[in-house]
């Protein structure tokens, strides 16, 4: 495949959009918006952004859905050297707070159904501008009425004053090159921060580099490489953008093999199912639960998803009996991965080129990613075969989380000179380069592909007035992976408090993925001998329940 070698995003975009000008970029509630169409409203967003002063290393928040805007607003900041900081528009005010501090953010893009969280906070943050955009911006006139007329398009009352801008009006304005600043290009240049659970109780940003997110997107494009002509893709985004795996499917057609991407608002079943069957869409990538929803829906039958040649699944370990039905109903297998955040998406992929994966099997190494097996207690190298934690590193690879030095002493090695990330995971590799999953780390929780740090959770639930102490752990679950348990010990002179009160508190300052499902009272939690709540103990007698 002539994957685009340019070591920075933007760089790589330009060459995509002036090798397929024509070819369609984009698919949005039926509008196709070609290269050269997304490539005009990439400059017009970007000298717009510009005048309103955004440059070099800003931090902008993209409290977006999948659209095409937040892919224009993405490619502008790439442009400007900016940093799109990616939040998941169903947050609340409680984390944007936090976030728009933790990057010192001063302007914002958001939805107009999400507008009312923003505004609780500019008092306390340092945000200046407020973009605001809808689901219905970029598509005719007439399918926003008929959407409205249908109730189909939520919306928000957007109020007017200085620091409101809309994003309508920031493609309206014309630019060229020639009136933006000079873009330099270094491949170790930010160009995007995700957040990911924190072991303190607080999410942390992950700077990922440029020239670790081209060198990503290119091993995901050779993920499929043989499976149909070269640039005849289309990728189905089923994964939200402010996830790495959506980042990845999203800006892979984009930025390196000049391929389709159909972009949808939420996951929908029925339309996911006839915009595959519609615009033969050839790719898509998703958590295991997403596959198993997909098997379980009562009206699969009524579509024709046979143009799916490449199915992909990270986030979570896939069931094997997942694995097996998928095969048995449509003839290909799930290709999965294993990676995180800190890693900007796989360190291992399921290669097509390699034939049907081993059972079990969670991709293999990528080129160029390297990688050690060691005990957990001691960071000594395991014997081969033997399962060890993985610590991982590649070209350009992270080496700290933002503004956390603590957190990053805990999760980064330096070894022989070269920063390795530690997933906290154990998996065995295979002498073929296989990986096979393990077990997890303790104080992580896998809810439907997300990693959910339990002492976020804590500490929510400890600001409430009435808690004294909290331990939070997963539950399996075949569905979703695990869902999210409580453990909760009130004041003594607390009388009256609810499980759902706890847990109409935790939604109003988390994101509903977050949200426990269930929550037991106790007298006391146990604790190590220094006093530090075993959420072990807990989790193990969960299992035992299980069983019985």
């Amino acid at each position: 495949m002539g994957a685009v070698e340019a070591k920075s995003t933007y760089e790589a975009f330009q060459e995509v959009a002036k090798g397929n000008p024509r070819k369609t970029a984009m698919v949005y509630l039926g509008e196709r918006y070609d290269f050269r169409t997304l490539s005009e409203m990439v400059l017009r967003m970007a000298g717009s952004l510009s005048r309103m002063g955004v440059g070099k290393g800003d931090r902008v928040i993209l409290y977006l859905y999948n659209m095409p805007q937040t892919i224009v607003a993405w490619l502008a900041l790439q442009r400007l050297e900016a940093v799109p900081v990616m939040v998941a528009p169903v947050y609340t005010s409680y984390d944007i707070r936090y976030m728009a501090n933790d990057v010192e953010a001063h302007v914002v893009f958001c939805m107009d159904t999400n507008l009312s969280y923003v505004l609780d906070v500019l008092p306390e943050t340092k945000i200046r501008k407020i973009v605001v955009t809808t689901l219905t911006d970029l598509i005719p006139w007439w399918k926003e009425m008929i959407g409205r007329a249908f109730r189909r398009v939520p919306s928000g009352k957007i109020p007017k004053g200085a620091e409101f801008v809309l994003l309508k009006e920031l493609l309206e304005k014309s630019a060229s090159e020639a009136h933006l600043p000079r873009y330099e290009g270094d491949p170790e240049h930010t160009s995007l921060m995700l957040y990911t659970g924190g072991t303190t109780g607080f999410p942390k940003g992950v700077p990922l580099s440029s020239g670790l997110f081209m060198y990503r997107a290119r091993e995901w494009a050779r993920a499929a490489e043989g499976l149909v002509p070269e640039g005849e893709g289309v990728t189905l985004l089923a994964a939200p953008f402010y996830h790495i795996i959506g980042q990845m499917d999203a800006m892979t057609p984009l930025l390196v093999t000049g391929e389709t991407v159909i972009v949808m608002p939420r996951v929908v079943l029925d339309a996911m199912f006839d915009h595959i069957q519609r615009y033969k869409a050839t790719r898509m990538f998703a958590v295991p639960a997403l596959y198993r929803m997909i098997l379980e829906h009562d009206r699969l039958d009524f579509y024709d998803l046979s143009s799916l040649k490449y199915c992909g699944t990270g986030g979570d370990v896939l069931p094997v009996e997942v694995g097996r039905r998928w095969f048995k109903r449509f003839g290909v297998p799930l290709y999965q991965g294993y990676g995180a955040t800190e890693l900007c998406g796989a360190v291992s992929l399921s290669y097509a080129q390699d034939g049907i994966p081993p059972e079990g099997a969670a991709g293999r190494i990528s080129p160029g990613s390297k990688f050690r097996l060691v005990d957990p207690e001691t960071m000594e190298p395991v014997p081969q075969g033997e399962a060890g934690e993985l610590l991982a590193t590649s070209p350009y690879a992270v080496k700290a989380y933002w503004n956390k030095p603590e957190e990053t002493e805990k999760c980064f090695s330096v070894i022989d000179g070269e920063v390795w990330y530690r997933t906290r995971d154990i998996v065995e590799i295979d002498t073929q380069g296989w990986l096979y999953f393990r077990d997890r780390s303790v104080d992580l929780i896998k809810h439907k592909g997300y990693r959910i740090a339990a002492a976020e959770v804590e500490r929510v639930l400890q600001e409430h007035p009435a808690v004294i102490a909290a331990s939070v752990v997963g539950v399996p679950d075949e569905r979703v992976g695990e869902r999210i348990k409580a453990f909760v010990v009130l004041k003594e002179d607390i009388k009256g408090v609810s499980g759902l009160e706890l847990i109409n508190w935790c939604k109003e300052r988390l994101a509903p993925y977050k949200v426990p499902q269930y929550i037991e009272f106790r007298d006391m939690l146990p604790k190590s001998k220094v006093g530090k709540f075993l959420r072990r103990e807990l989790r193990e007698e969960e299992r035992r329940k299980a069983t019985l």
